[in-house]
C-alpha cells in the first residue's frame, strides 16, 4: 500500500464522491450525521440532501477533513472541526461538555473495508491532530465505540473510531465510559 494523507479542500470533492459512493460512505450519511440542527429529522436530510450539505461545508470551507489515498486511489477519511459545528453532538446528553466553545472534535471515520485494520485510521487521525495543532486547537475530543464483551469492534457501529486508536493517540477518558460512545479527550496546548 502507497498509504498518502491530504487535506480536504474543494478541488479534492470528486475524489470524496468516489470514497462515498452511491451510498454516502454510510446508509446515507455524507457525514452529516453530527450535523443535524434542532428539529430536523435525519430522514430528511439523508442522501441527496446530506450529499449537497456536504459539498457545500467543503466548497465554503467550513467541513474539515482529511482524505487518505492508496496511490491515486481514495480509500479514507476523516472530518473534525470546532465541536459547536455539530449540533447533534451538543445535543447528546451523555456526551455534554462544559467548555465546547474551546473543544475541536473527531468525530468520523470511514475506511473502505479492503484497507481496514491496516492503520488507516491512525494514519488519518495523525494527520487531524497535526493540523488542529498548527491552527491552534487547545482541545480535541473524539468520541469512539465501546467494544463489544469480547473485546471486538462491530464495523458498523465503530464510525467514530475505537479506544485504542484513541488511547494510543494520547487521549484520555473525559466522559461516558460505560457508554456506547465514550468522550475521550486531548490537550494539544495549554488551556489558558
Amino acid at each position: 500500500m502507497e498509504l498518502r494523507t491530504v487535506d480536504l479542500s474543494p478541488s479534492l470533492w470528486p475524489q470524496v464522491e468516489v470514497l462515498f459512493g452511491k451510498n454516502g460512505a454510510c446508509g446515507g450519511c455524507w457525514c452529516q450525521a453530527w450535523r443535524i440542527e434542532k428539529g430536523e429529522r435525519w430522514d430528511d436530510v439523508k442522501g441527496a440532501e446530506a450529499k449537497e450539505r456536504l459539498r457545500r461545508g467543503i466548497e465554503s470551507g467550513t467541513t474539515f477533513g482529511v482524505l487518505a489515498f492508496d496511490g491515486e486511489t481514495p480509500i479514507g477519511w476523516c472530518t473534525y472541526g470546532p465541536r459547536d459545528s455539530l449540533p447533534r453532538l451538543n445535543r447528546a446528553r451523555s456526551l455534554r461538555c462544559d467548555d465546547s466553545s474551546r473543544v475541536w472534535s473527531v468525530p468520523c471515520f470511514f475506511v473502505l473495508r479492503n484497507y481496514r485494520r491496516q492503520g488507516v485510521a491512525k494514519v488519518l487521525l495523525d494527520h487531524a491532530l497535526g493540523t488542529m495543532a498548527e491552527r491552534g486547537v487547545e482541545i480535541v475530543e473524539g468520541y469512539p465505540a465501546a467494544p463489544s464483551k469480547d473485546g471486538s469492534y462491530i464495523a458498523a457501529f465503530s464510525w467514530t473510531g475505537t479506544m485504542g486508536l484513541f488511547e494510543k493517540a494520547g487521549f484520555a477518558m473525559a466522559g461516558n465510559a460505560e457508554g456506547s460512545k465514550r468522550r475521550m479527550r486531548k490537550t494539544l496546548r495549554p488551556v489558558t
